[in-house]
């Protein structure tokens, strides 16, 4: 599906695991989330400042679809929203097939454009153990499925809300599969 419901924003000063539900997020332009650990036009997540702290932050919105918390409720995990760091939680947009490139359209005015695949790490299992095998396995060709959600870049910047829409405008053709950012 391309369009869903915004149903929880999440945000943290601090570098946690987890982020706090907010009533509203502010998204920046070229920023990311007003508040957040990760705001930045450079890369702001810990483990990435040690390897190159001028590398571009492809990583200022991490969304995750609600529907993972769902399968995750049945693997026997109780996760709710921010939980595993996500600044927008998503109700009824197949986040995980979008492509690379895609504009999202969060509320009336915040854009964010689609950049990867969040690389769950080992922090996950810190949380919750066994967690990280839930939400990265392999498909039947043996190749890496990454569950964890998508990262972006703010384009526009916006006040997102619960409750809000979020449509998804493909970029043009050949699309590129997401990976990993």
């Amino acid at each position: 599906m391309r369009s869903g419901t915004v149903i929880a924003v999440s945000r943290d000063t601090t570098h946690r695991f987890s982020k706090t539900n907010q009533d509203s997020i502010r998204l920046l332009a070229g920023l990311g989330v007003e508040g957040d650990a990760h705001l930045g036009v450079t890369v702001q997540h810990l483990s990435r400042v040690a390897q190159d702290p001028t590398q571009p932050n492809l990583r200022q919105v991490h969304l995750i679809h609600a529907e993972l918390f769902d399968d995750l409720r049945l693997a026997g995990y109780d996760i709710a929203p921010g939980d595993l760091g996500e600044n927008v939680t998503t109700r009824g947009i197949d986040l995980l097939g979008l492509p690379a490139g895609t504009r999202l359209r969060l509320g009336p005015d915040a854009v964010v454009e689609v950049t990867g695949l969040r690389n769950p790490c080992l922090q996950i299992d810190a949380f919750r153990g066994g967690l990280l095998k839930q939400v990265v396995g392999r498909d039947e060709h043996g190749a890496v499925v990454r569950k964890g959600g998508i990262m972006g870049v703010v384009l526009d910047g916006g006040d997102i809300r619960p409750g809000d829409t979020v449509d998804a405008e493909l970029p043009a053709e050949p699309h590129r599969p997401l990976e990993r950012v």
